[in-house]
């Protein structure tokens, strides 16, 4: 009996600890409202923006600002250009907050999840970006995509210097 509790432990634990993520915040000095509007009605300005890591945005479904709508992102990971197709999964915009779900890409060879969201708030003379990242890998030998966090922050510090620049 007791060996059957355990045998079910391991494998509750076993799924549990196939789902990982992680959390960070980034202050930026622009106003919650214009970096929210970026990534829920203009985010094919990020190219422009941020040339160096993001090369382009194509919208495959939807429009640019819809529950369901399909992009395909290209950008620079380290050295390397990658491409990723996310659907825009969750956007509220009274909450400032935004999931993108990862469908398709070279992050898909190694994640079987990977799901990235935000939240922007005011706070005080700037705004916290809270960002997320969800996901599962593919197995154990899959690297942590402490990459992706990077290209995140310096996405974000980019775009909050372009919106004190406007």
């Amino acid at each position: 009996m007791f060996s059957n509790i355990n045998h079910l432990l391991v494998s509750v634990a076993e799924k549990w600890l196939k789902f990982l993520g992680w959390q960070f915040q980034t202050e930026i000095k622009s106003s919650a409202d214009k970096f929210f509007e970026v990534f829920s009605s203009k985010v094919y300005l990020i190219p422009q923006i941020c040339p160096d890591r993001v090369k382009s945005i194509q919208l495959l479904e939807g429009d640019w600002n819809s529950f369901g709508s399909v992009k395909l992102w290209t950008y620079v990971a380290v050295r390397d250009s990658e491409s990723a197709k996310e659907k825009l999964e969750a956007i509220d915009e009274q909450n400032k907050s935004i999931t993108f779900n990862v469908l398709q890409g070279e992050l898909m060879m190694n994640y079987k999840i990977f799901k990235f969201s935000f939240q922007v708030s005011g706070n005080g003379d700037g705004s916290l970006v809270n960002w997320a990242l969800e996901y599962e890998k593919q197995n154990e030998g899959v690297p942590d995509p402490d990459k992706y966090q990077e290209i995140v922050v310096h996405v974000t510090k980019q775009i909050d210097a372009y919106l004190l620049k406007a």
